[in-house]
């Protein structure tokens, strides 16, 4: 058997394939058509001499050999990509890559953006707004702006700001539905894309947090936060807003949140990068350009009463 490694493309097919168990899933992770990952994978097996997987009706599975191999090649990519990064970071240290959700980017970050680049001329600012979660050691990605309760575990991780919801709507659409008990008879729009947290902050958990027993199970459903925000900008109803999503409409006068009384819930948003890289100066820049903007409209969330969403009933 030969000594002298295998061409990389060999490798890094059998890496892929390895790792999903299928060759389809590999072929489409590298953007190759199966045949051609297909022969990279008969041409290393020629170089080593030997069969790496088993080829079955429907499935594959890796040989002895095979499991042998995989460990060393996954971990073998990794670093060669971690290195690649860190270098051309070095030379690009003043681009920044940014990844946040879909809504995050739409009703926080776009609005601001401008900011940033007139305080930081110098960074060069590429964002991808995508639900995806980056794996910040593999992927092109310097700054992961994420939501929710999970640890970022081997990771830097700062907490933005405490998370709360309460009901936003137009000042018109207020003068219409005045009360808490008025909201009964209110279009109610629904943010579904926190239906995942647990305990639920729904509508039924902000009655609840008010003294009243209301359904509150008809009304428009939105998968995404922003959508449902633009919709109740557009006065078609009422929606329990996310802090980080409402308050410079607040505070700009376009939406109203009469009733002060906030459903506070574990779930928050997180600056995410690299062990170490929070100290690179386009890193720390953007991290307190963002906790600055944050502040800049705290006074808000002093205006409510909070209600723990872990203290009502279930």
């Amino acid at each position: 058997m030969p000594d002298r490694l295998p061409p990389l493309t060999a490798l890094r097919a059998f890496e892929a394939a390895a790792r999903h168990l299928s060759f389809a899933k590999a072929a489409a992770e590298l953007n190759v058509t199966p045949a051609a990952l297909s022969f990279q994978i008969k041409s290393l097996e020629a170089h080593f001499g030997q069969p790496l997987f088993l080829r079955l009706n429907r499935a594959v599975e890796l040989t002895a050999a095979g499991k042998a191999l995989s460990p060393g090649a996954t971990e073998g990519f990794d670093q060669l990509a971690s290195a690649w990064r860190s270098a051309r970071r070095l030379s690009e240290s003043n681009t920044l890559s940014v990844t946040a959700g879909p809504a995050f980017t739409a009703k926080w970050l776009a609005p601001r953006l401008y900011q940033f680049a007139q305080d930081h001329p110098e960074i060069e600012l590429r964002f991808a707004a995508s639900l995806k979660m980056a794996d910040l050691a593999r992927d092109d990605v310097d700054v992961a702006i994420r939501f929710g309760a999970s640890p970022d575990t081997g990771l830097h991780s700062r907490p933005l700001a405490r998370e709360w919801l309460t009901p936003v709507m137009t000042p018109e659409m207020h003068a219409r539905f005045p009360t808490i008990e008025s909201l009964k008879e209110a279009p109610l729009l629904h943010d579904d894309s926190i239906a995942f947290l647990e305990p639920p902050c729904d509508w039924h958990a902000w009655f609840q947090a008010v003294g009243v027993e209301f359904a509150a199970t008809r009304g428009a459903r939105f998968t995404q936060a922003d959508h449902a925000i633009d919709a109740a900008l557009n006065g078609a109803g009422v929606v329990l807003g996310r802090r980080g999503f409402i308050v410079k409409d607040i505070a700009e006068g376009r939406l109203v949140a009469p009733f002060r009384t906030a459903l506070a819930i574990d779930a928050h948003f997180r600056f995410v990068c690299l062990p170490g890289s929070e100290a690179r100066p386009a890193i720390r820049a953007f991290h307190d350009w963002i906790t600055a903007e944050i502040a800049k409209l705290s006074y808000i969330s002093e205006e409510f009463t909070f209600v723990d969403v872990k203290d009502l009933p279930r």
